[in-house]
């Protein structure tokens, strides 16, 4: 079921005003129903009753929930998607036939079909489009760099006009709010989402988190850590990429069941790997790991290295296709250390590997195809 945010956690951020659905329906008793379904997402729809329809409400609406009652008000508008018909007698053919007629959706009878109904109500409100791209970022070793690109890579992201989430999926790590300088920026922290369960507004959510640099950021707070169980994990990440965009994840070389869920959620993984024969023997446990949760996987490997490893050797080794090099960047501790996020530096090698594998994994922003 779905529940609004705002009902399990304290948000500090302001209530973002949903879209509101249309209900078109004199029966009582499907407008109850129907209302109770649009306040458990948060949606505060229109009941239209024996007022005529207008042709701008109708045209504007993200959803039209019309009953059966009401068809012959409507027969005249203009097709448009987003129709839901609502039938009052399961299994009526009049009911279907005029489904056809309007060009609906869906014909749909309650309660049979509440649970998709929810879920289309909850897709209208938070203005659901095509699911985001979703990159995993593992470390083929400890201390590889793998939060550095994940940082990296949104910060990207953000400034190509993608919406742009970033989940810290590390409990043990540093925190990626500290890497990009909003530790002290108020938003909901995992701790606050370690209960999650069902399905989350994500409009609710990223409207939760700490912003910086264009993007909406997940990470952890100084306190106890905080065990994510898989549902939460899947609700959290189900919600960031309902929003479209960009969804970066930083995970941990564990395989514990967050982490594996986060990969079975993911479109693609980056394995970070330092040319070195430790750091290769150790990376091929974890691509191992995460091949069993997530097909795509590329390694990018970091320079230099101290003994003149090929990063085609390397990939050979892993078994994993190479989605580029990283060499060292100059400054780019201090950066960090002033506030100045991974990747900012456009000129540097860090953003321009990004910079180049987001130009080759996204969509244009303005709904084009990956350039």
């Amino acid at each position: 079921m779905t529940v609004p945010l705002r009902e399990q956690f304290p948000s500090p951020a302001r209530a973002v005003p949903l879209p509101t659905p249309l209900i078109l329906t004199r029966d009582d008793g499907l407008a109850e129903q129907l209302l109770r379904l649009c306040a458990a997402v948060g949606a505060e729809p229109q009941l239209v009753g024996p007022a005529p329809v207008g042709r701008q409400q109708w045209a504007e609406a993200p959803l039209v929930l019309l009953g059966d009652d009401q068809y012959e008000r409507c027969a005249g508008l203009p097709r448009r998607p987003g129709v839901v018909l609502l039938g009052l007698e399961p299994q009526e053919c009049e009911t279907w036939m005029r489904g056809v007629e309007l060009g609906a959706e869906q014909v749909v009878y309650l309660p049979e079909a509440q649970a998709w109904l929810l879920d289309r109500i909850a897709d209208a409100v938070e203005e659901v489009a095509a699911p985001a791209l979703t990159v995993a970022v593992l470390g083929g070793r400890g201390g590889s760099g793998a939060s550095t690109l994940a940082c990296a890579l949104a910060v990207t992201g953000a400034r190509g006009g993608h919406r742009t989430t970033l989940i810290d999926a590390d409990p043990l790590g540093g925190g990626l709010d500290v890497l990009l300088g909003l530790e002290g920026s108020d938003g909901l922290r995992w701790p606050a989402l370690a209960a999650a369960r069902g399905r989350l507004s994500s409009t609710e959510l990223v409207g939760s988190l700490p912003h910086l640099h264009g993007l909406a950021v997940l990470s952890w707070d100084r306190g106890e850590v905080a065990a994510v169980s898989a549902e939460a994990m899947s609700a959290v990440l189900a919600a960031a990429r309902r929003r479209g965009g960009l969804v970066v994840l930083d995970l941990p070389r564990t395989a514990e069941p967050a982490v594996a869920e986060a990969l079975r959620q993911a479109d693609t993984g980056l394995l970070v790997v330092p040319a070195e024969l430790r750091a290769m023997a150790a990376a091929g446990r974890v691509a191992a790991a995460a091949r069993a949760h997530l097909s795509d996987l590329r390694a990018v490997i970091r320079l230099p290295g101290p003994v003149g490893l090929r990063s085609a050797e390397i990939g050979a080794g892993l078994g994993l296709p190479l989605a580029g090099e990283l060499p060292s960047e100059e400054g780019l501790a201090l950066d960090v250390e002033h506030g100045r996020p991974p990747g900012q530096r456009r000129s540097g090698p860090l953003a321009r590997f990004c910079a180049a594998y987001l130009t080759e994994v996204l969509p244009d922003p303005d709904g084009g195809t990956p350039r």
